[in-house]
């Protein structure tokens, strides 16, 4: 790659797309890489300030800036996305399917650390739909060495920096307790708010059990939805220390393995997850919070629970940081801090 006059350039090929900008109306390459420049061009290259211009020279050590991209993208991309075309040098992830984003920040912030290189992306482990936009790469000089491309494969081998899980189709059980909603003191506020929330994915309610504060109906509750085949259970109440709250126990003695009774987040300190049988079905206790904050630690943990991840209390525990809500007056999530 060598610098010209642009008035000299008339037949020689542009090494990098020429973009125009007018505010307010269009960003965009006026000339694409590979363009043969005509004496026509001169005054639209002038016009978007190019003086001087860079004209392509077969360097068998250098890397154009769209192949480099390519070199981005091929150690990026994973199944169920694609990639975009290149333009002005970068190119884009678009997610294929409704998931949710994984991201290796190890690997990731290896090839950023390398320089002259860049890979950014939307936060992991929250949900992307059809058509999001994941990531984005390109290299910053036009021209890169070969050398530095292969440091970045080196980088990052083992795999892609991102995948994208499906969500799965869940049968869900619902199991209500509490002795004010059992025996109809009050109506029922809470279930509503988990079908509201559940709606966002492929599930199917197949029961719906309200129990009374006694331990034994509420395993009773929880066995029966079970045993009707449900892949996933959400409980309702009962999750505090009162002496009265007894749901906790109820998990327990269901469950074959207690992850967690208690979280780093506000609000959602005293969620508790555990899992059921070799399909590790998950059994979640939903505190009260749940019911009436716009956003709670299950809006973090469901996506992740639809996916097919079987999280580990050591995922609960990295939740602290960003794990406080700060109850906006115009919610936004998941376009802010929340869980990040």
């Amino acid at each position: 790659m060598k610098s010209m006059r642009t008035e000299d350039a008339v037949g020689q090929m542009l090494c990098h797309d020429i973009t125009r900008i007018i505010r307010g109306v269009s960003k965009g390459p006026v000339f694409k890489k590979g363009h043969i420049i005509t004496e026509e061009d001169i005054p639209v290259l002038l016009s978007v300030g190019k003086d001087t211009i860079y004209i392509w020279e077969v360097n068998e050590n250098m890397m154009h800036e769209n192949d480099a991209a390519q070199v981005l993208c091929d150690i990026s991309i994973n199944e169920h996305m694609h990639a975009s075309d290149i333009s002005e040098g970068k190119i884009e992830l678009i997610a294929d399917c409704p998931g949710l984003l994984k991201v290796d920040k190890k690997r990731l912030n290896a090839i950023n650390s390398l320089g002259e290189m860049m890979i950014a992306s939307r936060h992991g482990n929250f949900a992307v739909k059809a058509g999001d936009k994941i990531a984005g790469m390109r290299v910053i000089p036009l021209i890169i060495e070969k050398q530095k491309m292969e440091a970045a494969k080196e980088a990052v081998s083992g795999g892609p920096i991102f995948s994208l899980l499906p969500f799965a189709h869940k049968k869900v059980g619902i199991v209500t307790t509490g002795n004010e909603v059992f025996y109809g003191r009050i109506k029922d506020t809470f279930t509503p708010v988990i079908i509201d929330k559940l709606s966002e994915f492929d599930v199917e309610i197949i029961g719906h059990e309200i129990s009374s504060d006694d331990s034994a109906m509420e395993i009773a509750a929880i066995n029966k939805l079970l045993d009707a085949g449900a892949d996933m259970i959400l409980c309702t109440g009962g999750m505090s220390v009162d002496p009265d709250d007894r749901t906790t126990y109820a998990i327990g003695q269901v469950a074959d393995r207690v992850v967690t009774y208690g979280a780093p987040v506000l609000p959602g300190a005293m969620f508790m997850l555990a899992y059921k049988g070799e399909n590790n079905i998950p059994i979640m206790g939903l505190p009260g919070c749940v019911m009436y904050a716009k956003r709670t630690i299950f809006d973090l943990v469901l996506p992740r629970i639809m996916a097919g991840e079987v999280l580990e209390k050591s995922d609960i525990d990295l939740l602290g940081e960003g794990g406080l809500c700060l109850n906006c007056k115009v919610c936004t999530f998941p376009n802010c801090g929340f869980g990040k």
